[in-house]
């Protein structure tokens, strides 16, 4: 669970490193806490540095410090329960960064994800990422 004021990695290569939820976005029954699967709010804390000759390239970074961006959380370190009655926890909380249309800012992702996302409807996430657990 990612709660206001949480922060998580970002685990694409858009550039940013860390970031901090500021608002989860979905319907008010979990009392603004977020877990595996769910949009949120986030602003860059720490993103890579940009060098002069990044910037003219087509690869550059997408990303800055300060930028205020939605992400989906792909994995936390609160237990989560499956269907099965087994719990999936993670060492660590993590994002994925998406753009205004609900896509990834990021070309890949650099890290195993959740395979709870899969039944939420985030399969081009789960498709890119090397490991799924």
């Amino acid at each position: 669970m990612i709660g206001l004021k949480g922060t998580l990695n970002c685990i694409d290569n858009s550039g940013a490193l860390l970031v901090e939820c500021v608002n989860v976005l979905k319907n008010k029954v979990n009392n603004g806490w977020g877990s595996v699967g769910d949009e949120i709010v986030v602003v860059v804390q720490k993103a890579r540095p940009v060098s002069a000759a990044a910037q003219a390239s087509v690869s550059a970074v997408k990303v800055r410090r300060g930028d205020v961006r939605r992400a989906v959380i792909v994995r936390t370190r609160k237990p989560v329960r499956r269907a099965d009655g087994s719990y999936i926890r993670f060492d660590d909380n993590a994002a994925v960064l998406l753009n205004n249309k609900k896509e990834m800012l990021g070309t890949r992702i650099g890290g195993m994800v959740s395979a709870d996302l899969r039944l939420k409807g985030w399969g081009k996430i789960v498709s890119l990422a090397p490991r799924t657990v």
